[in-house]
């Protein structure tokens, strides 16, 4: 049948933690793409990374840190952060979930 196309975030939130405590599992990958869910609890310890990145926030609200910039999100908003920049999720609530999409080459496409 092949590689499953669709994913629930309930289904996702089910994988979590991982086995090591991770609080993130990849469920889609094609190419360079790959689509993970993400749902720390605490503190966000990301660092920069190799390829751009999407988050779509499915839940919960909080703040989101992107080089010197803070914003205000909630369920539904969208960031996007190019390759090696500097960002992660602060004060955000115990329920937070956000799908990140990675995708193109090392240090990032360019315009």
């Amino acid at each position: 049948m092949g590689t499953p196309v669709k994913y629930s975030v309930e289904h996702a939130l089910q994988q979590l933690p991982g086995p090591a405590g991770e609080r993130f599992v990849e469920l889609l990958r094609h190419g360079s793409m790959r689509t993970e869910l993400y749902a720390p609890r605490g503190h966000d310890p990301q660092q920069p990374h190799a390829q751009d990145e999407l988050y779509f926030v499915q839940r919960g609200s909080g703040e989101f840190v992107q080089g010197e910039a803070r914003h205000h999100f909630a369920a539904g908003d969208a960031f996007f952060v190019p390759a090696g920049q500097h960002h992660r999720f602060e004060n955000f609530s115990d329920d937070f979930a956000t799908w990140v999409v990675f995708w193109g080459p090392p240090g990032g496409e360019r315009e």
